[in-house]
């Protein structure tokens, strides 16, 4: 075990960065890391309104479906520089060792506020979202109960300050708990689809053609045209798989992590978008009437339960697709927060290091924790002046960390035969052939196309209360941190930047000149690793 760790340490050394976490996460806690951060049961439950609604149940299991494939050519394509930097910047580090050095500093301004302004909407969505659905449950037992705007913004702000407390824990007790969140996750998908099929009679099953022919397309957008309203369910499978690079966040607190945490992410994404596709048949399959629908709740996915299964059955089993919606949440802000440490700890904020600091009690970053924890709370205030307007959280996440996740993987394209850079492949690796070529381009290409339909309204007539301010959001972040970069920040952020100290970036210097350590034995390693699989 101090081996490996060592190891690790030592591939985090080369990149740069001076070990600062526990490394307490075995490979059990990571996959489960990566499956939580996805939450598929909770993750379809909060956004499964808009496939449903807008376009008709044909696009929720069709856009789920093409979606999902198109999702794990990035995940693919994410795991595989992950494997190759395995940091707590993530991508984001990633992308500065990935261009010349004349354009690191800008090209690590723009990803790092990006990613930060995605996984913050990500963290403040899915906790509007599992206050939406505790509220949800509270309807279905008060019918008469009023749900104000007040409540469901204070639910929403006790819990992240529950999260805030419980991401305050040492590193060992985050991976203990994170290891069972997995089972919690699957088992609760797995269950439902289950009841629901034991529960629902056959007669009242809808035909194949509604589930995935003609007579499912229903267009309730009412001005698109059934194309547009069709590609609006892509919001749910883009929303759900997305925080690929979470993993790579807690890398620094992975054993093995060049190995682990890409894994993580490639068997994570398949799980999800299989199980995820196969929940979603089977919610269509059993939703009776859709001019039912989203019923008293306004979750259509809860009343599609209460209908075929009962009240109590129903309401027991939501405890824990909200449960999977906490754990999601956990598991994002403890990302989230990781990220705003990385950034601060290469001075890219205006705190001159203050949020990258490492508490020595639980060595994890408690300011950059409640930093995080109290920029959540902001997009969730957003319910206040317009319910619409707060529902741009949610398409927010997925244009701006898919954005910032398609500039690493450019730039390796780009520059890989720059004389500056030098993209030394990790253990998981697509190759220079057409296998890594044809996912690189499928996730570009489908990631700008789907940031260009999630920038559209979803309902007519467009008014500035139902506007979709996701692009608009995001273009001004771009915009103004361009405009801090230029006439200030330039002055003191000049990209990733080591905090090695002189005694070890010496003895890294001797090792590179052909003295053994354990960098060789890293690349012996990962040598044999790439043999194995071209012989295979």
């Amino acid at each position: 075990m101090s081996s490996l760790i060592d190891d690790d340490d030592h591939r985090l050394e080369v990149l740069g960065y001076k070990p600062s976490f526990r490394r307490e996460f075995s490979n059990l806690a990571t996959i489960s890391f990566a499956f939580s951060i996805m939450g598929v049961c909770s993750s379809i439950a909060t956004t499964f309104n808009t496939p449903l609604l807008l376009g008709g149940p044909a696009s929720v299991t069709w856009c789920w479906l093409v979606g999902s494939c198109m999702c794990f050519t990035l995940g693919s394509s994410i795991a595989e520089i992950v494997s190759a930097f395995p940091t707590c910047g993530g991508l984001y580090t990633a992308s500065a060792q990935l261009c010349p050095k004349s354009h690191r500093a800008v090209v690590g301004w723009v990803v790092g506020w990006l990613n930060i302004l995605g996984q913050v909407a990500g963290v403040s969505s899915t906790e509007f979202g599992l206050a939406n659905m505790i509220w949800a449950a509270v309807s279905i037992t008060s019918p008469t109960f009023q749900l104000t705007q007040g409540k469901t913004v204070g639910l929403f702000a006790g819990l992240l300050i529950v999260h805030g407390l419980l991401n305050s824990l040492a590193t060992r007790h985050l991976a203990f708990a994170t290891k069972g969140f997995v089972f919690v996750n699957l088992g609760a998908t797995i269950v439902i689809i289950i009841v629901l099929l034991a529960t629902t009679p056959r007669s009242e099953m809808h035909a194949a053609n509604y589930v995935f022919g003609g007579q499912g397309v229903i267009n309730q957008t009412g001005g698109w045209n059934t194309g547009i309203a069709f590609l609006l369910g892509l919001l749910s499978v883009q929303w759900t798989m997305t925080d690929y690079d979470a993993t790579a966040h807690i890398s620094e607190e992975v054993r093995r992590a060049a190995y682990a945490a890409p894994t993580a992410i490639f068997i994570a994404v398949i799980g999800t978008g299989i199980l995820g596709w196969l929940l979603n048949i089977v919610l269509v399959l059993c939703s009776g009437p859709i001019e039912n629908l989203p019923g008293i709740s306004g979750s259509a996915f809860l009343q599609i339960m209460v209908l075929r299964m009962g009240t109590p059955a129903a309401l027991f089993i939501w405890s824990f697709v909200c449960l999977t919606a906490f754990f999601v949440v956990q598991t994002a802000l403890q990302a989230c927060s990781r990220t705003v440490y990385a950034f601060s700890r290469d001075h890219g904020l205006p705190d001159n290091g203050y949020f990258g600091h490492i508490a020595g009690s639980t060595r994890t970053p408690l300011r950059a924790i409640w930093l995080t924890t109290i920029l959540s709370i902001l997009p969730g205030l957003l319910d206040l002046a317009s319910p619409i307007a707060a529902n741009a959280i949610f398409t927010l996440t997925a244009i701006a960390l898919d954005l910032s996740y398609i500039i690493p993987i450019f730039l390796r394209r780009l520059y890989a035969n720059h004389p500056e850079v030098n993209f030394r492949p990790g253990p998981f690796y697509m190759g220079p052939g057409l296998l890594g070529w044809a996912a690189n381009v499928a996730c570009i290409s489908w990631t700008l196309f789907v940031c260009v339909i999630f920038s559209l309204p979803t309902v007519f007539p467009v008014t500035k209360d139902n506007m979709n301010y996701a692009a608009v959001i995001t273009i001004s972040v771009v915009v103004l941190s361009g405009i801090w970069y230029v006439t200030s920040a330039h002055r003191h952020y000049h990209g990733p930047a080591s905090n090695l100290d002189a005694e070890t970036k010496a003895r890294l210097e001797s090792e590179k000149e052909g003295q053994p350590g354990v960098l060789s034995t890293i690349e012996s390693e990962k040598d044999k690793v790439r043999t194995s699989l071209d012989s295979v």
